[in-house]
């Protein structure tokens, strides 16, 4: 795998995007969208861990605009620091920079196939926003808490997307979780997976105060399979 830092250019400015590069790329690539931690260390992992899977990875800086390479720590002090970043978030603006990094990303030689987006946290609202704002080929989102706000425009959704959430999370109220959960089933191209008991950011490793090693590998396991099923090329995970 190689790793390297592309630049994205969009009507307002630039922005950089980590790019993971898998030996054998498999023809797909995987839009990955940032928690409110920023492109740090979690992130780059994740990135790592769908390289190795074969997918061209793209990770693109959602704060360029006001704090260009933001990676917090994943403590209270870094979760400080990232709340009042993301208040300063234009999530209509943060959309488009993703959807300008899937076109980026399908105009890679490496890329001859279908692409998707995956998002965790503040990247899980995004990447349902994608589905509905534009044309990913398939869609992740971990506990994003503003999908319960997107509810009603579910049945817009095409790709086909699997929505991931913790069934403790304190972000996200039972009752928000609870209505997506009615919606759901009304929604064929929706596949949805509640980790019983887990909170929030269950899948940061980083994250001490979040990280819920079965519920992440349970979790882990059903979204490969997913992306498999979605963006299989020339022999995907």
């Amino acid at each position: 795998m190689t790793v390297r830092r592309d630049e994205v250019v969009v009507d307002d400015g630039a922005f950089g995007v980590h790019i993971a590069m898998p030996d054998a790329p498999n023809g797909a690539g995987i839009v990955l969208i940032q928690e409110i931690f920023g492109v740090g260390e979690y992130i780059i992992a994740v990135a790592d861990r769908l390289a190795g899977l074969g997918y061209t990875v793209a990770a693109p800086d959602l704060f360029w605009r006001f704090a260009p390479g933001h990676a917090a720590d994943h403590d209270e002090a870094g979760l400080t620091q990232s709340m009042a970043l993301v208040a300063q978030l234009d999530r209509e603006r943060a959309v488009a920079d993703c959807l300008a990094t899937i076109a980026h990303l399908r105009a890679l030689p490496e890329v001859t196939g279908p692409v998707g987006v995956l998002g965790f946290c503040l990247g899980g609202t995004l990447a349902v926003g994608c589905a509905l704002a534009g044309d990913p080929d398939a869609v992740v989102s971990y506990y994003g808490s503003g999908v319960p706000d997107m509810v009603d425009q579910l049945g817009s959704i095409t790709a086909p997307t699997l929505l991931h959430f913790g069934g403790d999370d304190p972000y996200i109220p039972a009752e928000r979780l609870e209505a997506v959960i009615a919606a759901v089933p009304k929604h064929p191209a929706i596949e949805l997976n509640v980790e019983a008991g887990a909170g929030h950011a269950f899948d940061n490793h980083e994250a001490p105060m979040f990280y819920d090693a079965d519920a992440a590998d349970r979790a882990w396991a059903l979204t490969r399979a997913f992306l498999a099923r979605h963006l299989t090329t020339t022999g995907a995970a």
